[in-house]
């Protein structure tokens, strides 16, 4: 089964704001085991314009994979602040930070079923 960047960028597109998420959770979630660097790969082909937070992606160390410095490391961080994420020597702390992923919620209108002794 070939996965298509859509799947990544729909994982991604759900990364709330002021969150960060790593390259191999994004991978895990779409079904991706061991695959980051084809996250990577699917930011890196985002169509100009498409409204994805890639910024919201980071590695598993808690920071920026881009060369610190540089233009696109500058712009990620940017982004990242603006949302209220600190960094602190340069990275992330993913416990305070992180996106514990997509979660099931339950309807509201249904009742647990309960066992009787």
């Amino acid at each position: 089964m070939q996965i298509g960047y859509e799947v990544i960028w729909e994982f991604v597109r759900r990364i709330p704001r002021g969150r960060v998420s790593t390259y191999g959770q994004i991978a895990k979630l779409a079904g991706l085991f061991r695959r980051a660097r084809f996250v990577g790969y699917a930011l890196h082909h985002l169509p100009p314009g498409m409204p994805i937070p890639w910024h919201r992606v980071i590695n598993a160390r808690g920071t920026i994979s881009f060369p610190a410095g540089s233009a696109n490391y500058t712009e990620q961080r940017k982004l990242l602040e603006r949302e209220g994420i600190r960094f602190i020597g340069g990275k992330v702390d993913m416990k305070r930070w992180g996106w514990p992923g997509p979660t099931s919620q339950k309807s509201p209108g249904r009742a647990r079923a309960t066992r009787r002794a």
